[in-house]
């Protein structure tokens, strides 16, 4: 009989991704190109262990009224129950409403790069959502009500000392809601998580990646599924 070990399974799977980052941060001398490697590196992961009804990509959200974000590393969708997602010249849009969670990936984490995911994140936040009554077989329910979209900041180091601590909440610190980061990971150290009741960070954490997989399926769980979209209001665009 074979003998095998969650422990050693789930060790593996942090391992992979931490030599990503580092030969990603290691064999790319352009900033630009070190960038896409990592964004590539956390975008594979997602795609291979997150559950199939997501799908993970970089791109832009826009929503019915024509608003649209910021362009965004890291977007979880729902593919399933989406009716369009457009794709010109390898850019990505995607309407607001099918939109799970949205991630900044650098290489490494700083006040400058909380700030900048921040505001990133409140791009894709401020944007309008529609929700329609569900038609289902035992009659029709009502609007669901709008999800928050989950948002965060992946890295694989730290300019900090110590590397997440008492600097990392203090930058995250006053936080406004539209650009909170709920949920972070940098590999090399640990993951930090916040909600209504305030930040906290892991660390050390010798499975980071794997940890942070983990509470973000768990935090995609509790969105359940996303809101009917209203195709009509899209639609109108046509006219113009």
């Amino acid at each position: 009989m074979t003998e095998w070990s969650l422990s050693v399974l789930l060790s593996g799977l942090h391992d992979e991704i931490e030599q990503k980052l580092a030969t990603a941060r290691k064999a790319f001398q352009h900033p630009g190109t070190k960038g896409d490697a990592s964004e590539g590196v956390w975008l594979e992961m997602l795609e291979t262990y997150l559950p199939k009804r997501y799908q993970a990509t970089k791109g832009q959200v826009v929503d019915s009224t024509g608003g649209i974000s910021d362009q965004i590393d890291v977007l979880i969708f729902d593919r399933q129950y989406s009716p369009f997602i457009f794709e010109f010249q390898g850019q990505i849009i995607i309407p607001a409403e099918a939109v799970y969670a949205a991630f900044e990936a650098k290489q490494s984490i700083n006040a400058a790069q909380v700030e900048y995911a921040q505001k990133k994140i409140a791009s894709v936040r401020r944007l309008h959502r529609t929700s329609l009554p569900i038609p289902t077989a035992m009659g029709v329910l009502p609007p669901k009500p709008l999800h928050h979209i989950i948002g965060g900041l992946v890295t694989f180091e730290s300019d900090w000392d110590p590397q997440l601590g008492k600097p990392l909440l203090d930058a995250l610190a006053g936080q406004k809601e539209d650009g909170r980061l709920d949920l972070g990971c940098v590999a090399a150290h640990g993951i930090f998580m916040c909600d209504d009741d305030g930040c906290h960070v892991a660390t050390p954490l010798a499975k980071a990646a794997t940890a942070f997989l983990f509470e973000l399926i768990a935090r995609l769980q509790t969105c359940a599924t996303v809101p009917m979209i209203d195709i009509r209001a899209y639609a109108k665009w046509l006219a113009t």
